[in-house]
């Protein structure tokens, strides 16, 4: 027997939709192990609001995908049902029939996924095709809709995902990417189109694009998961799952409102959060790693999160989602926060500069290696490589007050994977009046070298950066990152152990920052 053949015989069967490589890390395909658990959290949800009763013996319950990619959610939701409804529907074939036309519904993200999800739940790219398992439908198509879908588009981008139209107002052979679910002004009569009558679903579940490239209007990245998910709400099913990545609940552009939404609205029951994306979707990474909820129509009230990270798993923990302005990820920081903020002291951020200080982008190339008469230091980083060159301070329009300013400047960005424990951010460079920056760097600003000193030991102190951690969801750590960080004199060297005895931190929290946050040197810091 060949070693081939050897391998074929040995018992396993492998789901052909945990073999399929992800597009891209805007269209993430979802495992089927994780789309099974979103099914268990959202048919415990359904069983203790039914007195016990299995949704997947329900012929009435109707589903929704819309945004489906692999068909994996349709099709294990299928398959569940299949099962469920044996006593009520004996005969395979009428069962079947009855689940692929009255239950389950999905709306393909592109012409490729359309056909691979009616590969993946009628064992046919066509409804009506000689091997599908389905024998009543009329049309190839099924209940899986796709057909090309236009943007609007206004002043450049689509008014309603934000794409730019120079990327993406393509060729018809081409894919647009213009989603036909977030297209839509009245989404009821949207869904009586693709289904040829009014629709109320009791469940919507998917997994969205995460982001439109160069959505914003310019080179970076902008969000459109939130939209799939405020599109599904107008419908009001009675259960609304969606895995999406997590840096919604403390930062993203354009995700103000929705994170006000979703953290007050009370309609949260539950939220699974995964910080590192690789527990989820493995070798793709996506920076602050995923979530699932499940959004309950008829619940008001706390929220039960659990945080999964490498197979740990803490929680459900029941919680109040909207105590702050964001999201604080682990239930374990919260008291931690309760004896920092309930102080009421002012936030170091008001000590420190925003985006751009003095004008100058991080890519600013007006620089001069060698200093001449007039001239004032240039902080910049370049190729994740700190430098130093000089220009003139007539150059600087903007903070100009700030020049002749002792400075503690730290990098804007830092990413250092997701491991535990981690350093945060990047360290701290003190340099002496009078000087400048780019981009690259923010700065606090403060009056001699001593205070700054002083200032410098605070921020490598595992306090300082745990505080920082909690606001801080991606490698960016902006001015608002730091709103949580209190201000103190600067006349004596901080350390963790003086910070823990002022506000009063038990020897459990001490040991929990420690795991969470890696100690930082200063040794090979110079000061300018």
């Amino acid at each position: 027997m060949s070693e081939k053949a050897s391998f074929t015989l040995r018992g396993r069967n492998p789901d052909v939709l945990t073999c399929i490589a992800n597009l891209s890390n805007d269209e993430v395909f979802t495992p089927p192990e994780f789309a099974n658990r979103m099914l268990d959290t959202l048919a415990e949800a359904w069983a203790k609001a039914n007195g016990g009763a299995d949704i997947w013996a329900d012929k009435t319950v109707t589903f929704l995908d819309p945004c489906t990619k692999s068909g994996v959610f349709l099709r294990e939701i299928t398959s569940r049902l299949t099962k469920g409804l044996e006593q009520q529907i004996p005969d395979l074939q009428k069962r079947v029939d009855h689940i692929l036309t009255k239950q389950v519904f999905g709306i393909a993200i592109t012409q490729l996924t359309s056909l691979l999800a009616r590969r993946s739940l009628y064992c046919s790219k066509h409804a009506k095709g000689e091997h599908s398992i389905a024998k009543s439908f009329k049309s190839d198509h099924g209940n899986i809709w796709f057909e090309r879908t236009k943007h609007t588009w206004n002043d450049g981008r689509c008014e309603y995902c934000g794409a730019p139209r120079k990327l993406f107002d393509r060729k018809t052979e081409q894919e647009n990417h213009a989603y036909a679910f977030i297209h839509a002004n009245d989404i009821n009569s949207r869904i009586a189109e693709f289904f040829g009558d009014e629709m109320q679903f009791d469940v919507i579940i998917g997994n969205p694009p995460y982001q439109m490239t160069g959505g914003a209007g310019g080179t970076s990245d902008s969000s459109i998961y939130h939209l799939f998910v405020e599109q599904a709400i107008k419908l009001e099913p009675r259960y609304l799952s969606m895995v999406m990545p997590a840096r919604w609940i403390a930062g993203g552009r354009g995700l103000d409102d929705f994170r006000r939404m979703m953290l007050g609205d009370g309609h949260l029951h539950e939220l699974v959060d995964y910080p590192a994306s690789y527990d989820v979707f493995p070798g793709v990474e996506i920076k602050a790693g995923v979530c699932y909820f499940l959004w309950d129509l008829e619940h008001r009230g706390d929220c039960n999160v659990t945080t999964i990270r490498s197979g740990e798993v803490l929680g459900p923990v029941s919680r109040k989602l909207d105590e702050y302005d964001i999201f604080v990820r682990d239930a374990r920081a919260v008291s931690i926060l309760h004896k920092v903020l309930g102080r009421g002291e002012t936030s170091i951020n008001s000590i420190l500069t925003r985006d751009t200080a003095f004008g100058l982008a991080s890519n600013f190339e007006g620089y001069h290696e060698k200093e001449r008469s007039g001239d004032v230091p240039l902080h910049y980083i370049r190729r994740m490589k700190r430098g130093v060159a000089y220009i003139g301070r007539n150059i600087v329009s903007k903070s100009a007050h700030l020049i002749d300013t002792w400075k503690v400047l730290v990098p804007e960005a830092y990413n250092g994977g997701d491991g535990l424990p981690h350093q945060i951010v990047g360290k701290p460079l003190i340099v002496s009046s009078p000087s400048v920056c780019t981009q690259s760097f923010l700065f606090f600003h403060v009056g001699s070298r001593s205070a700054a000193k002083s200032l410098q030991s605070y921020y490598a102190t595992r306090f300082f950066r745990f505080l920082l951690s909690q606001r801080k969801i991606t490698q960016h750590a902006l001015h608002s990152t730091y709103a949580w960080v209190p201000m103190q004199n600067w006349d004596q060297t901080w350390t963790d152990d003086k910070l823990y005895a002022k506000y009063g931190f038990t020897a459990q929290e001490q040991s929990y920052i420690k795991t969470q946050v890696r100690a930082m040197t200063l040794d090979d810091v110079d000061d300018d």
